[in-house]
């Protein structure tokens, strides 16, 4: 009960419960899945080495973009979702199109984790049917998302904490087997020479080094998360800065960490693409119940971005719900008396029951992968646009001199803006990425004209 006193209200009664280790997890849960614990080998597949450049290479352009964010969030830590600077600094048409697409693209990836996590599950219980599993996990989280923001926070260090333990005990195994030079079954030696023994930067040609740039990308989707809890943060002009400057940095040490150590241990080229680098090293070192240990990881990571996407997808639709004039939004405004705005956060969630519902007509599946491919795809307006607001913010009456700015905004915002219309345009030329990207040009495009045509007037008006 003390505790509870001692958080801060704000003026919507939400609160302020999140301390700066909960905030770091979050981010970690949304960057760090099963993008890495299971996708790593294909990415090492297509590049070998020089994925560590990629990795590099898009880590900082996302740490450009979170001190962009922070910026924002800096000036105004009232504000429940980073996504609202766009129609504030842009315009409300793009605005409301940046913030509806990025709730939808959550929701996906909400119904993505579901849908892994039964998957995962059923390895050990395949008679148990996947929406069941799925409304069991959703009601659980979806519960923990209702208590107090604290229990979110706590759930979600605990959630992350598992994957970093993981990640850590790759690395110090590695680390092992390399000073002892290990033998491996094939008869190679865990040496650091692996890594540069006839290094090339393009081994399978420099379209598969381009396609590297989109799959890494989106493994660091997530990391944004920060920008969605600095309203609900104690202490967020202290918290914002430590959490951004120190996200990106353990991040890139947790991937380029774990990518060096996995290409120690064994020579790329023998890694098996379809199957998870921590299941093969694990094996490696003899670790027995290693598919086992990593699955037990795998349902952690995917438990963990659910976590923070039925969090994000609240918080989206209450800020949605507050900037709106529409009488139907408005039950979306409703905050419980632990300060959760629950109608948006159960409605959000109701959302991703048609995962369970699509689990049940195989037909839907390609449908399903489809549509959330666009909507990753869509993902990268949204930051694009985040960045043309930061812009539009540092000439607006709003600056704050004394805030958390970002390092040399007049080249790095332009440069991160260039980069992220260059990984868009990477997607026209692969066969497995054109339609989707064709998808979410149309997407845009539509809901674009749509809402000019309901009120022109109204939301064409720049916030200078």
């Amino acid at each position: 009960m003390l505790a509870a006193e001692k958080i801060q209200v704000n003026k919507d009664g939400t609160r302020r419960g999140l301390s700066n280790l909960a905030v770091q997890m979050i981010a970690f849960g949304g960057s760090i899945g099963t993008g890495l614990f299971l996708g790593a080998g294909s990415t090492i597949h297509r590049t070998g080495p020089s994925i560590i450049f990629v990795y590099l290479v898009i880590g900082i352009f996302f740490f450009l973009m979170m001190r962009a964010i922070g910026e924002m969030m800096y000036s105004d830590p009232e504000q429940h979702t980073f996504v609202s600077f766009i129609g504030k600094y842009v315009n409300q048409r793009l605005g409301k199109f940046a913030a509806w697409s990025y709730w939808a693209e959550l929701i996906l990836a909400g119904m993505a984790e579901l849908t892994a996590i039964s998957t995962y599950v059923k390895y050990w219980f395949p008679g148990v049917p996947a929406p069941l599993i799925q409304v069991l996990f959703l009601l659980i989280l979806s519960g923990v998302n209702l208590a107090m923001v604290s229990s979110f926070g706590k759930s979600e260090t605990f959630l992350s904490g598992i994957k970093v333990i993981a990640i850590l005990a790759l690395i110090i195994i590695g680390i092992y087997l390399v000073f002892t030079h290990h033998e491996n079954p094939a008869g190679t030696h865990a040496s650091w020479g692996n890594i540069t023994n006839g290094f090339s930067l393009f081994p399978n040609g420099i379209h598969q080094f381009i396609m590297a740039f989109p799959m890494v990308f989106f493994a660091f989707q997530g990391m944004e998360f920060v920008g969605i809890t600095t309203a609900e943060t104690k202490n967020p002009r202290k918290v914002l800065p430590k959490a951004v400057n120190q996200i990106i940095a353990r991040i890139l040490l947790f991937y380029i960490g774990s990518l060096i150590i996995i290409m120690a241990i064994t020579p790329w080229k023998t890694l098996n693409p379809n199957q998870s680098p921590f299941v093969q090293i694990f094996n490696l070192a003899g670790i027995p119940g290693a598919s086992a240990v990593i699955n037990i990881v795998v349902i952690a990571a995917a438990m963990s971005t659910l976590n923070s996407a039925i969090f994000s997808t609240g918080r989206h639709l209450y800020q949605l719900a507050q900037e709106s004039h529409a009488a139907g939004l408005k039950p979306f405004q409703k905050v419980s008396k632990s300060g959760i705005p629950i109608v948006s956060v159960l409605f959000s969630a109701g959302m991703m029951l048609l995962a369970p519902i699509i689990s049940s007509f195989n037909s839907l599946g390609a449908a399903f992968s489809f549509i959330a491919s666009v909507s990753s795809d869509i993902y990268i307006l949204v930051c694009m646009l985040t960045m043309v607001a930061h812009w539009k913010y540092r000439h607006s009456k709003d600056f704050r001199t004394d805030g958390f700015k970002m390092p040399a905004y007049r080249w790095s915002n332009p440069l991160t803006v260039v980069f992220f219309v260059a990984i868009f345009g990477s997607l026209f030329f692969s066969s497995d990425s054109f339609l989707p990207a064709v998808g979410a040009v149309i997407w845009a495009v539509a809901f674009y004209i749509i809402l000019h045509r309901r009120n022109p007037a109204h939301l064409d008006v720049e916030n200078d």
